[in-house]
């Protein structure tokens, strides 16, 4: 190889991973399709509806924390968790697909839709076990795992939701300091669209139990009220 072919492909390899930590602006998105992807009819672990209608009480959140294979698992296991299901949220892109939610052009992260009770399970236990359970220091990626689809987000439901996620990421984010870690990047924002992810990606981990899981968190706990780990 010449090393004007070289510096080429170093360039064009520096340009790729620059828009792959940069959210795509709205005329430069990918721009998708009418037809969307259709969930599941019933979640492979619970044998509950995964589109819904859910029961009354019912209340969603939608969470970005890196690869949603290991990040649906989290949750389903949490108990007062009604349903979950992997998705993409937070991006430009109709009805994407997972190539092009990889691809950095559609402006997604890969998303966990929490169907929860919250007379069974606080949403404070939610975002407790969110929180603890991956880096939210990262920026657009979650160790190995580099993209904006990475990234950390909370995507609200609620007035009341948003309002325990602004507390969350100020309490977390203190804790966090005093252990010598850097501010907390998650994005916090009222729900849009969330488009359900290719069947082969929901409850992925059931299907394979022995499949990669990027879970990693920094093992600091996540100070709120209502949690084990309150005042920790």
């Amino acid at each position: 190889m010449s090393l004007a072919s070289n510096r080429f492909s170093v360039s064009s390899l520096s340009d790729m991973l620059l828009k792959k930590l940069s959210l795509p602006r709205a005329a430069d998105a990918l721009p998708g399709r009418d037809e969307a992807i259709a969930p599941p009819e019933t979640h492979l672990v619970n044998g509950r509806s995964v589109a819904g209608p859910y029961p009354d009480g019912i209340e969603t959140v939608y969470l970005g924390l890196g690869c949603f294979w290991g990040a649906e698992r989290l949750f389903w296991q949490l108990p007062g968790v009604w349903v979950t299901a992997v998705g993409y949220a937070g991006g430009t892109t109709q009805n994407p697909t997972y190539h092009e939610v990889c691809s950095g052009l559609t402006g997604h992260t890969e998303a966990v839709l929490v169907a929860f009770d919250p007379k069974l399970v606080s949403f404070e236990r939610i975002l407790a076990t969110f929180f603890e359970a991956h880096d939210p220091t990262q920026g657009m990626r979650q160790g190995n795992d580099i993209g904006t689809q990475y990234r950390s987000a909370i995507y609200t439901t609620t007035p009341e939701q948003a309002a325990v996620a602004e507390q969350a990421v100020a309490a977390y984010g203190k804790a966090l300091a005093a252990r010598g870690l850097g501010p907390v990047t998650t994005e916090v924002a009222p729900a849009g669209p969330f488009y359900f992810a290719e069947d082969y990606h929901q409850q992925y981990l059931a299907k394979n139990p022995n499949g990669y899981c990027g879970l990693k968190g920094t093992g600091v706990s996540c100070p709120l009220p209502g949690t084990a780990n309150a005042g920790a």
